[in-house]
């Protein structure tokens, strides 16, 4: 009890230290519990939105599960195995964790022969099947539309049925007719009556049957107890079939959870295996969810790599906190250690110290990463948040576990100063004290060389390895985010600031020594400083360092990838919206079933004749600013006399096309509208694709015949050659290795010369939208025109989903994220740092003071020491960053598949960049400028000089 109060008493003392070492714990564990967090967040919000448009685009309710299995007659036992399979399934759809919307259980005989009671002889010559099926709680999702619900138990030895009005057609009887089913194995004959006439309640969501009953003309519905016992459990007809249908409420389903879902299913598929004959399991979402599993462990590694260098910050902060707090504790820990405590003793000690800060930072930290979480989810760039649907957040067992293992791991790098503190005797102690700061461990290590080796051996595989990927056109994914591009880039600008401070010590001596003679006091005092102080100074540099150079990084990082994201889409887009109008045609119907004579006379050389619909209705749109008709043949064909080669035509008109269609402005040697000019006055002028022109030897100037299939080639004058085109995908048919692939082609003409020379062929239309208005709008001006529409995109809606993709919205929120917990991070080391170094400096101050120095060139030297030291600090932090972002973040091409990338990855730079980095690491050193100004106003000379100091 002594020793706790001690420690309390310790702590008190050391009430500053011991708050800026809460805060770092507390950021430590809201840190690493965010992780797990919001990887099942962000899994969680994808995985719900991928099953909402399941829903929207096949009509399938996404939470619909069936498990359907027949039963084979040389099944023995079969009462005791249905009894068997209700009461697991019963069991297991409670296991998914998921409420239930609606449970069916679905029973069926094979069919049987059926008759009236009253047939003719006529009638039992046609061999009319059907079979007896029982839906638990069907009265609760059909509509009686004639007639009455039928009795429990048979009446006068009669069975009361439902029926749909295709039966009825189907055996030609009204309701209330008897109908007969003869058992052969057995003998008897069992009596139906139609007493209801139904057919399927409308329900919204799809969530129970999935076959719609009016479709069923076979079926008489009975009722599902006494189908259970009369048929499954004394076999008076023979069981073909079971069906377990079940409609969960999907959005319970959590990304948590998945393992034990997909777990669940399994077991199901494992228990009807051979058990009662063949077996089915249906579940339209299974597609869906099968690659959560490998997402949410690339997203984990993402995120992993993602906090490394905010890692590297917490490490720094937590061991300059326990450096200061244990430099002002050095002599009372060599005193203890002299006198007889053992090293475990000290230790355990301050372990305890540690112990009493981490159980409310870990407490209170989890909380923090709820709200870490939620900030991670609204970022849509690298310091830009946007109104983005919050995250569903819950705290799990894996972030209190991974915080609790987080804040182990930092209350063993707190006690390493102290270790370290423990084996210097009070003797020791005072000799190191004589002899000076000497070099630091940093540059002991020649960490610095390591770290800038090690790094810039990772980067020259990566450029092999993009190389590879462009020789080779291998796939690489669509955003498959390498972890190591992130971690390997801190890595270097770690190294490269450290290497830059090895040298800056010298830079300044040497400043020193050039000016010693002309040097003022206050400045002469500062560079004295700085360059004999300079292991004193290097935590704080490497802080700023750090934070400046991964801040710019993370800033070019996420910019690129957000714009090349972007850029591909708005390419392959053309416009705001395109879509293609149903057109009418003479096409024969497609051929079903077994040929006819008259579907084998159809003549195959003959081209289907189409009526263009009335193009001026999209003019007319009040939502649409400028339209357009753009032509698309996919299989056209080009000679010039050296054979006939396979090309893409596009036919345009130039005016409507450069109005709607814009072009990224490195894509082009000119403006595009600069070559749809040039084409504009001739009729039969073409641009081309370079890959065309190389292909064949084709210049400018060159006539070339362009036609299809099914009819005669047209002659057309080469303009001008490309190298892009809206919407067109230069590198589509690249195969893996390379060499067996053809690069497509392209030719550019007028839409009116392809349509008088050639043919009139349905083509697109694409829209450039007025301001303000959306895709929505369209589509409602559309269905108001009774306009058809075979196909529709939306450029806004893809951007939408981009920007809404895991690992896109990691990088964005991790990076924001990282880069302001480390402004904070720095900040208060930055404080905590300089208030400590200026209270161990109060009586140089005093002695100024009382030297005659004034106040003001007091300010002026503290002025001149940030510069010297935290303002060159955030210029090697600008160096380092702008350095390591000129060469790591050209290899997230690699991240992008090389198959549809289409575009030239492209750096992005922007000043706003700058100015928002330097924006915030300037508004952080003014801060602490003021709180040192107003500590060193605070300095009392009386206070500060005592006799026999100086």
């Amino acid at each position: 009890m002594a020793i706790l109060t001690m420690i309390i008493r310790k702590m008190r003392k050391n009430s500053w230290l011991q708050l800026n070492l809460l805060i770092g714990l507390l950021i430590c564990a809201a840190l690493f519990s965010s992780m797990p967090m919001y990887t099942d967040a962000i899994l969680q919000q994808t995985m719900q939105k991928q099953l909402q448009n399941l829903q929207k685009t096949s009509g399938q309710y996404p939470g619909w599960f069936r498990a359907s299995t027949s039963v084979s007659p040389d099944v023995t036992q079969i009462p005791q195995r249905v009894v068997a399979a209700d009461a697991f399934m019963n069991r297991e759809f409670g296991r998914f964790n998921m409420g239930v919307l609606a449970y069916q259980k679905y029973r069926a005989t094979r069919t049987y022969t059926t008759f009236a009671a009253d047939a003719t002889d006529a009638e039992k010559k046609i061999n009319r099947l059907a079979a007896v099926v029982a839906v638990s709680d069907l009265d609760k999702h059909i509509k009686l539309l004639d007639g009455r619900m039928p009795a429990a138990e048979p009446v006068d030895g009669v069975i009361e049925t439902l029926v749909t009005q295709k039966f009825l057609i189907e055996f030609k009887r009204d309701l209330n007719s008897i109908l007969e089913i003869n058992n052969s194995k057995t003998g008897e004959t069992l009596r139906f009556k139609p007493v209801g006439l139904i057919e399927q309640q409308e329900d919204e969501n799809g969530t129970y049957l999935r076959f719609k009953l009016e479709g069923v003309g076979n079926l008489m519905f009975v009722p599902f107890e006494w189908f259970d016992r009369e048929i499954v459990g004394s076999s008076r007809l023979e069981l073909s079939s079971l069906q377990y249908q079940v409609a969960l409420h999907y959005p319970d389903l959590k990304a948590a959870n998945l393992t034990t879902f997909m777990g669940e299913a399994g077991r199901i598929d494992k228990y009807f295996d051979n058990r009662l004959g063949t077996h089915q399991l249906e579940f339209p979402a299974l597609r869906t969810l099968k690659g959560y599993g490998d997402t949410k462990e690339r997203l984990t590694r993402l995120l992993w790599a993602l906090y490394a260098p905010l890692m590297l910050m917490l490490v720094f902060y937590l061991l300059l906190i326990s450096n200061k707090m244990i430099e002002g504790q050095k002599t009372e820990i060599s005193v203890l250690r002299s006198r007889g405590a053992s090293k475990i003793q000290i230790v355990g000690i301050y372990a305890i110290e540690a112990i009493l800060l981490a159980i409310p930072a870990l407490t209170i930290g989890v909380f923090g990463g709820l709200m870490f979480t939620k900030v991670l989810g609204s970022a849509n760039g690298f310091l830009q948040f946007v109104d983005r649907s919050a995250l569903e957040v819950h705290l799990t067992e894996d972030a209190i576990r991974l915080a609790a293992y987080a804040m182990g791991g930092a209350i063993l790098l707190v006690l390493i100063p102290v270790i370290h503190a423990a084996n210097v005797s009070i003797v020791d102690r005072k000799r190191n004290l004589s002899r000076g700061e000497g070099t630091s461990v940093w540059h002991k290590l020649v960490l610095d060389v390591i770290l800038l080796g090690v790094s810039i051996y990772l980067l020259n595989g990566f450029r092999k390895q993009m190389d590879n990927f462009d020789k080779l056109g291998i796939d690489s994914g669509s955003l498959q985010i390498d972890p190591m591009l992130f971690l390997t880039p801190a890595m270097f600008a770690f190294g490269g600031g450290l290497l830059l401070l090895r040298v800056y010590p010298w830079l300044l001596r040497l400043i020193y020594r050039i000016g010693r003679r002309w040097w003022p006091p206050a400045l002469y005092a500062v560079l004295t400083q700085t360059s004999r102080s300079s292991k004193q100074f290097l935590t704080i540099q490497l802080f700023l360092v750090l934070t400046v150079a991964t801040g710019l990084f993370s800033a070019h990082s996420a910019r690129t990838i957000n714009n090349n994201l972007e850029d591909k889409i708005n390419y392959a887009m053309g416009a705001d919206v395109t879509l293609t109008e149903y057109w009418q045609n003479d096409a024969p119907p497609p051929q079903t079933g077994a040929p006819t004579q008259a579907q084998v006379t159809v003549d195959p050389n003959k081209r289907v004749q189409y009526t263009e619909p009335d193009f001026g209705s999209y003019q007319k749109l009040t939502s649409v600013e400028a339209a357009a008709q753009v032509f698309i043949k996919e299989d056209a064909t080009v000679s010039v006399g050296k054979g006939t080669i396979d090309t893409e035509l596009m036919g345009i008109k130039t005016d409507d096309f450069g109005k709607v269609a814009s072009l990224r402005s490195d894509l082009l040697d000119h403006h595009m509208n600069l070559y749809l000019n040039l084409i504009a006055p001739e009729p039969t002028a073409v641009l081309i694709s370079r890959t065309l022109a190389e292909a064949d030897g084709i210049n400018v100037g060159d006539t070339i015949n362009v036609g299809w299939q099914k009819l005669s080639s047209s002659p057309f004058v080469v303009y001008g050659i490309v190298d892009y085109w809206s919407s067109w995908n230069p590198t589509a048919d690249l195969t893996t290795d390379g060499k067996t692939g053809e690069l497509p082609k392209l030719i550019i003409g007028h839409l009116d010369t392809i349509k008088n020379r050639l043919a009139v062929e349905p083509y697109e239309v694409w829209l450039k939208l007025k301001d303000g208005k959306t895709a929505s709008d369209v589509y409602q001006e559309l269905q108001d025109k009774k306009i058809q529409i075979v196909k529709v995109a939306d450029r806004k809606s893809a951007l939408i989903e981009s920007r809404n993709d895991p690992f896109r919205l990691a990088i964005n929120g991790v990076m924001t994220l990282g880069f302001v917990i480390s402004m904070l991070i720095s900040l208060s080391g930055f404080l905590l740092f300089w208030i400590l170094t200026l209270s161990g400096r109060t009586l140089q101050y005093g002695i100024l003071r009382a030297m005659g120095i004034p106040f003001g060139q007091l300010i002026g030297m503290l002025i001149s020491e940030q510069l010297l030291t935290s303002g060159v600090a955030v210029v090697i932090g600008l160096i380092s960053g702008r350095v390591t972002s000129e060469w790591f973040v050209p290899l997230f091409r690699m991240s992008f598949d090389t198959k549809v990338q289409m575009l030239p990855f492209r750096i992005a730079h922007s000043t706003s960049d700058y100015i928002q980095l330097l924006t915030v690491v300037l508004f952080m050193l003014a801060i602490g400028l003021v709180v040192l100004g107003i500590r060193l106003f605070r300095i009392r000379v009386h206070q500060a000089l005592k006799l026999g100091e100086e």
